[in-house]
């Protein structure tokens, strides 16, 4: 017999990789080089996939993706941080990468529902983890200018870094994550020649309750764009 899909890991989960998926693509003609082009446009395809599944487990993934409101996403407030410059977007992708690589390492070794998916994905996710750790060393440890920004970046995005640990429904039995996210981001940074923040990781609204719906200011406004196409030809067909 087929356990069950438990609903609100899944929009979770689906809604986490939708929403980054989207904002990487945003770089699309935009990226510093042509290659960075290609390999952001890459990360976002396997995010898309991702969504892809796991929306369709609880339901229609056009509807869920284009047709719900932005209290109705279940997603990480990291993941839905604007692009910035591209300092941010690699520090955005190494604390996300880190978190996704090891939750699905997780999932992978279960028997759970998300099983079959958290197999295939655990090798795009570590994929996407190396890339991000190899700019943040590249960034940190480069120019002045470079370290700067990273810097900044880090310190801007680390009180987001909270909320992927928080209690999901459905995804009980994963064993906690934190301490070894922590003490691989730490590494990272530290070989990076960046500070690790001491900033609080949890505690307020705007860090914090994604995963209730409610989402910071940027988030309103790329969903809108997101789903304007859809919305304004219902039911067209291609």
């Amino acid at each position: 017999m087929t356990a069950a899909v438990p609903r609100a890991a899944a929009l979770a989960l689906g809604d986490d990789a939708l929403v980054l998926s989207h904002r990487l693509g945003e770089w699309a003609g935009h990226a510093p080089v042509l290659e960075e082009e290609v390999a952001l446009a890459n990360i976002a395809l396997d995010l898309l996939g991702q969504a892809r599944v796991l929306l369709s487990l609880v339901g229609d993934e056009d509807e869920l993706a284009y047709l719900r409101e932005e209290r109705a996403f279940r997603n990480l407030q990291l993941v839905e941080q604007p692009n910035g410059d591209f300092a941010h977007t690699i520090a955005r992708q190494l604390f996300f990468s880190t978190y996704q690589h090891l939750l699905y390492g997780r999932l992978a070794a279960g028997e759970g529902p998300f099983a079959p998916l958290a197999a295939k994905a655990v090798k795009e996710t570590e994929y996407h983890r190396d890339h991000a750790e190899q700019w943040t060393l590249r960034l940190g440890d480069g120019t002045e200018e470079s370290h700067g920004r990273t810097q900044r970046a880090v310190d801007a995005l680390w009180r987001f870094t909270g909320e992927p640990f928080q209690p999901v429904e459905g995804l009980e039995e994963v064993p906690p994550l934190e301490e070894e996210w922590l003490a691989s981001v730490t590494a990272v940074l530290e070989r990076a020649t960046l500070t690790v923040p001491e900033g609080p990781r949890t505690g307020a609204w705007t860090a914090g309750a994604g995963r209730q719906g409610l989402h910071t200011e940027p988030f309103g406004r790329m969903i809108a764009e997101m789903q304007h196409l859809h919305r304004s030809h219902p039911g067209a067909t291609w």
